[in-house]
C-alpha cells in the first residue's frame, strides 16, 4: 500500500503519525503546557497588536489622496494613450489587482459601481486563516491540492498582517472539548496547522486544561468539558483593508473611482473587448474608457458582466449565503474566539471578539445575488442556538441582544471549462472569454494578494503588456503602514488631548494616517478628552474621520462612512441609525449637499440600516 502513495500522500501520512505519537507525549506532561496569553492589552488592541514598533514620531509630510473629480478627469481623458488595465470591481480581489499592477508600472483603471468593499469583500468573518477545514481534509483524505490550498493560505496570512500590521494581527482561537478522545486529535490538528505554516507560522497552539480554558473563556459551559486546544489565525477589519488597498493602488498611479459603473463594454474590429462605457452613479454622465484589456472581478455580480461580453454564457456562480450577528463585548473574551468545529448540522461557526464587539457566524445556504442581502431571521436563530449550546447556562442569549445582522455572499465558482459544470471551484479561477474578458472569481479575502498577482501574470500574457517590473506585493505596505507601531496611540493622546479608546481606534484604524485624522478640527469643549466629539457615545468614531473620509478616502454617501470608513452600522444598526443626521450634516459641509440630497441620503442610510438588522419599523 505504501509503494502505491504518492510522494505528497507520504508526506502527509508521515507528518499525521510523527504529531499523533506526540500527542499523547504532549497530553501527559503537564510541565509543557503554554502559559495564558496576557490579558492587559485594551479591546481593540488585542486584535492589532503585533506590528514591529517603529518610530512613534509624527511624519513631516503626508501623501495627500487625488480628489475624485481628479480621478474621473483621468478617465475621460485618456484618448492619447489608453490604459493597459480597466478592472471592474472595488472589492478585496479588484483592489489588490490594482495595487499588484500598477506597483509593476501599468498603467491602470478601476472602478466600482457602488463603493469600495460596499459587497461581500465588508461582510467577512474577519478572519486571515489557513483553512482548518482544508486541513482536516487534506490529512483524512491524504488529498495534495489540500495541502497545496492551506500552505499557500498559510504563506499568504503572513504577509497581510506584515503589510497592513495596523489592520491586521493574530488572534487566539478555542476549541473546546468535551470527549477525551478529541484531545490527541485536535491537537495533532492543530499542530500540523502550526507545522505546514512553517517559518511563517504565528504563536504555536497549545493545550488548556479545563481550569484554564474556564478562566480564559469563563462563560464557557462546564459541564462535561475536558479542556481545551488554542491555535493562533489572522484577524482584521475587512472594510478599512479594502479601503487601504484602493488608497494604496491610486498611490501607486492607479485611477480609482468608487460609484462608477460600466453599462457598456466596447470592442474592436475582432469583436476582443478593449475597454467600457462609464456612467457616474452620482451624476449620471457617461463616457468611454480604452484599455488594452478588461478585468472582470465583480465577487457574486461576475456573470453579469460575463453576459455584457456575451449573452450565451453560461453562469459560473453558485451564491451563498453567510450570515453574521453581533452581540455585546460581554459574550466573549476580549482576546480569544471559539470555534466549534461541528455544530447541529455539520457547519462550523465562530465566535469571536471584534471591534469592541463579539461577532457570531456563518451560516452557508444558497441564495440569489442582490447588492445589499437581507439576513434571514432563522439563520439568526440558528446561530444564537448554536452559540447557547457553547455558554453556561447562567449566560443566557436573547435574540434581543443582537446589536446588528448583516448577510454575505460568497462566490463560489463553476469552472466553465469543466467536463461537470456542477462543480465548485475550491479556490479561485481564472478565465478568459472568447472575446479576451478575463475573469477572476472565487477565493477568499486571505489568499486576496495571491490571486491578484496571478491576475496580472495572466493579463500580461493575454494582453501582451510590457510591465516595469516584477509582482512587488509581498513587500509593499499599505497606505498607513509605514509610520505605525503598538504605542502610536500614546503620542495620539499627548499630541491632541484624545481619549484612550479613540486614540487606540485611530491608530488601529488609519496607522500614521491617524495625525492626518487628527489634524482635522474636532475640539469638545471640555479639558478632557479635548479633541474628538464622537458620532455615536458608546463607540470611538469621532466627528473628524467622517471629515477625513471624504477628503481622502473618497466617501460619496452616508452608507459609505457609517459602514465602510467607520464600521458603525455592521456593530450597532440603531447606533448607526442615531448618528444618520450628524454625519449628513458634516458631509454636507464638505460635499455641499443640498436639502433635498441631504433628505435623500438620510433615507438611503434608513433603509440600509435595514439590512443591517435594523427593525423596520425605527427605520
Amino acid at each position: 500500500m505504501w509503494r502505491n502513495l504518492s510522494r505528497s500522500q507520504k508526506l502527509l501520512t508521515t507528518v499525521t503519525a510523527t504529531a499523533a505519537a506526540g500527542s499523547a507525549a504532549l497530553y501527559l506532561n503537564n510541565d509543557q503546557r503554554r502559559p495564558l496569553p496576557s490579558m492587559l492589552l485594551t479591546r481593540n488592541q488585542i486584535a492589532y497588536a503585533e506590528a514591529q514598533p517603529q518610530d512613534d514620531e509624527k511624519p513631516k509630510t503626508f501623501w495627500k489622496t487625488p480628489s475624485r473629480e481628479e480621478m474621473l478627469k483621468r478617465l475621460e481623458n485618456n484618448d492619447e494613450e489608453e490604459y493597459d488595465l480597466l478592472i471592474v470591481g472595488g472589492g478585496a480581489t479588484g483592489a489588490g489587482t490594482a495595487v499588484d499592477a500598477a506597483t509593476r508600472g501599468l498603467k491602470v483603471a478601476l472602478v466600482e459601481r457602488d463603493d469600495f468593499a460596499s459587497g461581500t469583500s465588508s461582510r467577512s468573518t474577519k478572519l486571515v486563516h489557513g483553512g482548518v477545514r482544508y486541513l482536516q481534509k487534506a490529512i483524512m483524505e491524504l488529498d495534495y491540492e489540500q495541502y497545496k490550498l492551506v500552505v499557500e493560505a498559510l504563506h499568504e496570512r503572513k504577509i497581510f498582517l506584515d503589510i497592513a500590521p495596523h489592520l491586521a494581527g493574530q488572534l487566539p482561537i478555542m476549541l473546546p472539548v468535551y470527549k477525551w478522545w478529541q484531545i490527541p486529535y485536535y491537537w495533532v490538528g492543530c499542530k500540523l496547522y502550526d507545522l505546514f505554516a512553517g517559518r511563517e507560522a504565528l504563536e504555536s497552539s497549545y493545550l488548556l486544561t479545563r481550569s484554564k480554558a474556564l478562566d480564559a473563556f469563563p462563560m464557557l459551559k462546564k459541564d462535561e468539558l475536558v479542556g481545551a486546544l488554542v491555535y493562533y489565525d489572522g484577524h482584521h477589519n475587512d472594510a478599512r483593508m479594502n479601503v487601504a488597498l484602493s488608497m494604496t493602488a491610486a498611490y501607486h498611479g492607479a485611477t480609482v473611482v468608487n460609484h462608477c459603473e460600466v453599462t457598456e463594454l466596447l470592442k474592436n474590429e475582432k469583436g476582443e473587448v478593449k475597454g467600457a462605457k462609464l456612467r457616474d452613479n452620482l451624476t449620471g454622465k457617461e463616457w468611454e474608457v480604452k484599455a488594452k484589456g478588461v478585468i472582470n472581478a465583480t465577487g457574486p455580480f461576475t456573470d453579469g458582466l460575463r453576459k455584457m461580453d456575451d449573452k450565451e454564457n453560461l453562469d459560473i456562480v453558485a451564491p451563498s449565503a453567510g450570515v453574521h450577528i453581533i452581540l455585546p463585548n460581554y459574550y466573549s473574551p476580549r482576546n480569544m474566539g471559539l470555534l466549534d468545529p461541528a455544530t447541529s448540522d455539520g457547519r462550523v461557526i465562530f465566535f469571536l471578539p471584534w471591534e469592541g464587539s463579539t461577532i457570531a457566524g456563518t451560516t452557508d445556504s444558497p441564495t440569489e445575488v442582490t447588492p445589499n442581502p437581507m439576513p434571514k431571521e432563522d439563520e439568526v436563530k440558528w446561530i444564537l442556538d448554536e452559540v447557547s449550546h457553547y455558554l453556561n447556562q447562567d449566560v443566557k442569549v436573547r435574540r434581543s441582544d443582537v446589536l446588528a445582522a448583516w448577510s454575505g455572499i460568497r462566490p463560489l465558482v463553476r469552472d466553465p471549462h469543466a467536463k461537470n459544470t456542477e462543480s465548485l471551484v475550491r479556490n479561485h479561477m481564472i478565465h478568459v472569454s472568447d472575446n479576451k474578458l478575463l475573469t477572476i472569481a472565487g477565493g477568499k479575502w486571505t489568499t486576496y494578494r495571491a490571486m491578484a498577482e496571478e491576475t496580472v501574470d495572466r493579463a500580461i500574457q493575454e494582453y501582451d503588456l510590457k510591465p516595469k517590473n516584477k509582482c512587488v506585493t509581498e513587500k509593499t505596505l499599505l497606505v498607513g503602514s509605514e509610520g505605525f507601531s503598538n504605542t502610536m496611540f500614546i503620542r495620539l493622546i499627548q499630541e491632541f488631548g484624545m481619549d484612550t479608546e479613540v486614540a487606540v481606534h485611530l491608530a488601529n484604524s488609519y496607522g500614521d494616517r491617524a495625525w492626518v485624522v487628527g489634524s482635522i478640527e474636532d475640539k469638545t469643549g471640555m479639558s478632557y478628552p479635548s479633541y474628538g466629539n464622537r458620532i455615536s457615545p458608546n463607540y470611538p468614531y469621532i466627528e473628524s474621520e467622517v471629515r477625513y473620509a471624504c477628503r481622502q478616502e473618497y466617501a460619496c454617501t452616508a452608507v459609505d462612512v457609517l459602514a465602510r470608513r467607520t464600521r458603525l452600522a455592521f456593530l450597532n444598526a440603531e447606533a448607526a441609525l442615531q448618528a444618520v443626521p450628524r454625519v449628513v450634516e458634516i458631509m454636507a459641509e464638505e460635499l455641499k449637499w443640498d436639502k433635498e440630497r441631504q433628505q435623500k441620503e438620510k433615507e438611503q442610510a434608513a433603509k440600509f440600516l435595514v439590512t443591517m438588522g435594523l427593525a423596520e419599523s425605527k427605520a
